[in-house]
C-alpha cells in the first residue's frame, strides 16, 4: 500500500504538504502520528501550504465506503489543526462548514457488519 501511495504521489505531483496530509489520512488501520500532525500544523503558517493542506483535507473528507478511514482521520487531523495550527485553519473551517455538515449522514458498514460511520460523541453537534 505504501508503494502504491508513493507512486500516486509522484504521478499526481503532490506537494510536500499534500503528501503529509495523504499519509496522515491514509487507509492504514492506525491513526496519524502526533509528530506528523505537528509537522502539518507547522505548515499551516505558510499560506500556500495551508491552502494545499485544507484542499486535501476537504478532498479526503468527501471519500466514501471502504475509504471511511480517510474521513475519520481527516476529522482527527482537522481537530488537531484547529487546536495547534494557524488561526487561519479556523477561518477555512468556517468557510468549508458545508463539507463538515455533510458528514452528519455518513455511514459505512464493513464486511463484518460493524458500523464504521457511527458517531460516538457524548454531546450533540450543532
Amino acid at each position: 500500500m505504501a508503494l502504491r501511495r508513493h507512486v500516486k504521489n509522484f504521478v499526481k505531483n503532490y506537494s510536500d504538504s499534500e503528501i503529509k496530509v495523504r499519509e496522515a489520512t491514509s487507509n492504514d488501520p492506525w491513526g496519524p502520528s502526533s509528530s506528523l500532525m505537528l509537522e502539518i500544523s507547522d505548515l499551516t503558517y505558510n499560506t500556500v501550504s495551508l491552502l494545499e493542506i485544507m484542499n486535501m483535507i476537504w478532498h479526503r473528507m468527501n471519500d466514501q465506503g471502504k475509504n471511511w478511514r480517510h474521513v475519520y482521520k481527516s476529522l482527527k487531523l482537522l481537530d488537531y489543526l484547529i487546536k495547534n495550527g494557524s488561526k487561519k485553519v479556523i477561518q477555512h473551517c468556517r468557510e468549508g462548514l458545508f463539507n463538515i455538515q455533510t458528514l452528519k449522514n455518513f455511514h459505512y458498514i464493513d464486511e463484518a457488519g460493524k458500523d464504521q460511520g457511527k458517531c460516538s460523541l457524548t454531546r450533540p453537534v450543532n
